[in-house]
C-alpha cells in the first residue's frame, strides 16, 4: 500500500514555489495505491465516501481516497461507474482528474506528474488531462472557477474547444442549480469574478445555461471593482444581478442557481430600488423603509455598498441619515399617539423632520 498526497494541496504548493503566488496550501488529500477497502478499515480508517471508497485517517482526519477509476454510463456528473481496487495504478487515478495541474502527486519530495501539470504551471495553462474531461460537465464550471481565482493563466485552445463541444452536445445542460451555485460563489470571491463569466461566455455555456443574462462588458468592470475592494458575497452578487434586465429574469436566474434566501433578497431588493437612489430626506427616508433599514441595518448597508459601485453613489449622507432616523423614539411616540391608526405616519413625520433638520 502506497500513499501519496494530491490534488489541490499540491497544485497550491506548486503555485507558491513555481510562481510565487501567495498560496498557502491548506487541506491534504491523500490517494492510496494498492489497497482494498477491507485492508483501509483493517488500519481503523473511517469510511465516509457515498459513491467511492473514501476514508478518514484515524489520527489526522485527512481524506484518503482508494486509487479509482471511473466510466460514463449515463448524461451528467451523476451518470459514473467506479472502480476501485488494489490493481488501479497512480497514473490510472491521476488520468481520470480533470486538468493537468491538478493530476500532480507527491511522495516526500518527489513529483509524479505523469501528464505534464508542473510544465503547464509554469506556461500558466489550464489543460485537460485525457478526452475523458468531456464526460462531466462540472468540469466546465470548475475551469471558469480557475480563470477567476488564477487570473494571469489562461484556457488551452484543445480545452477550450472541448468544453464547447460538450456544451453544443448537451451535456452541459444536465448541470444542476445547487452544483452550478457552488462553483459560482466560489468565483464571485476569487480576484478576478468576471473572468468566470467571460470563460463560460467564451465557451458558450453562459449563453446556454443563462440566456435572459446578456453579458455587458462595463457591468463586468464593475463586478472586477467588487473584487478589488474585497466586497462580501451578497454584495458581489447583487452586482452580478444588475446585468439581469428585470425582475422577472432575475426570479427566472435564481430558480436556475438556487441562491441561499440571503443572496436572493439582496438581488431583488436591488433590482426594486436602483432607481431610487437620491438624496433628499424624502428620497433617503423612503429608501429606507424599503429597504427594511430600520428592522435590518446590515442589509441596507449591503444595499448602499451595491449602489456605490454600480451607481458611483456617494453614501456618506445615506448612513448618517440612517443613524439620524434610528435615533427616533418610535416607542415614546406610539404612546403618546391617540389614534393608533396614525402611529406609522406620525413616526414617518418624526423621522422626516429629525432629517431635514440634521441633512438640509
Amino acid at each position: 500500500m502506497q500513499t501519496y498526497l494530491v490534488g489541490g494541496y499540491v497544485r497550491d504548493l506548486l503555485m507558491h514555489q513555481l510562481l510565487g503566488y501567495p498560496i498557502q496550501p491548506s487541506d491534504r488529500d491523500w490517494v492510496v495505491v494498492g489497497a482494498s477497502p477491507d485492508e483501509m478499515l483493517q488500519q481503523g480508517f473511517l469510511p465516509v465516501g457515498k459513491d467511492f471508497p473514501v476514508f478518514l485517517h484515524p489520527q489526522t482526519h485527512e481524506e484518503y481516497a482508494l486509487a479509482r477509476t471511473e466510466r460514463k454510463i449515463s448524461r451528467g456528473y451523476h451518470g459514473f461507474r467506479f472502480y476501485a481496487q488494489a490493481d488501479v495504478s497512480l497514473e490510472e487515478d491521476l488520468k481520470r482528474r480533470d486538468l493537468t495541474i491538478n493530476a500532480i502527486a507527491m511522495k516526500g519530495n518527489q513529483l509524479i506528474d505523469p501528464y505534464g501539470g508542473v510544465e503547464d504551471i509554469k506556461a500558466k495553462c489550464f489543460r485537460h488531462v485525457s478526452e475523458a474531461f468531456s464526460e462531466d460537465p462540472v468540469r466546465i464550471l470548475r475551469v471558469a472557477r480557475f480563470a477567476a481565482r488564477f487570473k494571469e493563466f489562461s484556457v488551452a485552445e484543445s480545452t477550450m474547444q472541448l468544453m464547447t463541444n460538450m456544451v453544443n452536445s448537451g451535456e452541459a445542460d444536465s448541470l444542476v442549480g445547487e452544483r452550478i451555485f457552488k462553483e459560482m460563489r466560489r468565483a464571485l470571491m476569487a480576484n478576478a469574478p468576471e473572468r468566470f463569466i467571460q470563460t463560460l461566455q467564451a465557451c458558450g455555456c453562459w449563453q446556454r445555461l443563462f440566456a435572459e443574462v446578456p453579458i455587458n462588458p462595463a457591468q463586468l468592470s464593475t463586478l472586477k471593482k467588487s473584487a478589488d475592494i474585497q466586497s462580501s458575497e451578497l454584495v458581489r452578487f447583487a452586482v452580478l444581478s444588475d446585468l439581469i434586465p428585470s425582475e422577472e429574469s432575475l426570479n427566472g436566474f435564481c430558480e436556475k442557481i438556487k441562491p441561499t434566501a440571503e443572496i436572493r433578497d439582496l438581488m431583488i431588493l436591488w433590482h426594486r430600488t436602483k432607481n431610487q437612489f437620491e438624496n433628499s430626506p424624502e428620497g433617503l427616508l423612503n429608501l429606507m423603509q424599503k429597504a427594511d433599514a430600520f428592522r435590518r441595518p446590515q442589509r441596507y448597508q449591503s444595499l448602499l455598498a451595491v449602489a456605490k459601485l454600480v451607481l458611483s453613489y456617494d453614501d456618506l449622507k445615506a448612513k448618517r441619515a440612517l443613524e439620524v432616523a434610528s435615533s427616533i423614539d418610535t416607542k415614546r411616540i406610539a404612546r403618546e399617539t391617540e389614534n393608533k391608526r396614525t402611529i406609522a405616519n406620525s413616526i414617518y413625520q418624526a423621522r422626516l423632520r429629525a432629517l431635514k433638520e440634521a441633512i438640509l
